[in-house]
């Protein structure tokens, strides 16, 4: 064997480990960054609102794509209202189109909300290009109103 086939047979061995180790690192790697946060901006939790609500979502660390985009490390906004989030059944499977779950397929970052009066929950949760939310979901921390 000349010192070049050598050459080329140790090159192809490690360029495949390194081929190797890069798909398995990835294949483990988590959706979302380790710092990625969402948030609700506005309004705090505890607060008392008068009227509609205006509902500024926020996001750290990810970024916003619309339904049927299908880009790493985004999703798109879904607001919970006055529910749990899914549970890990539920998380396999598009969010539903109701009352408590309001979609932002657009890219949306804020709502007007025109609840009842009375306390009311919110909470936003990332869902992928088909509404459906990631395996380590991006949730947001709930924030409680009330509305008079």
């Amino acid at each position: 064997m000349t010192s070049k086939t050598a050459r080329k047979l140790i090159f192809a061995s490690l360029f495949g480990a390194a081929l190797a180790f890069g798909g398995a690192a990835r294949a483990e790697e988590p959706y979302w960054p380790k710092d990625a946060k969402a948030y609700i901006i506005s309004p705090k939790d505890g607060e008392t609102v008068t009227g509609k609500v205006v509902v500024l979502f926020g996001l750290e660390g990810a970024g916003v794509a619309p339904a049927g985009v299908d880009k790493a490390k985004t999703g798109h906004h879904h607001l919970l209202i006055d529910r749990e989030p899914p549970t890990a059944a539920e998380l396999e499977a598009p969010l539903p189109v109701d009352a408590q779950t309001k979609h932002f397929g657009g890219g949306q970052t804020q709502v007007t909300l025109d609840l009842p009066p009375g306390p009311h929950t919110l909470q936003l949760l990332l869902g992928d290009q088909n509404h459906v939310p990631h395996s380590a979901p991006l949730l947001s921390p709930k924030v409680h109103i009330t509305v008079k």
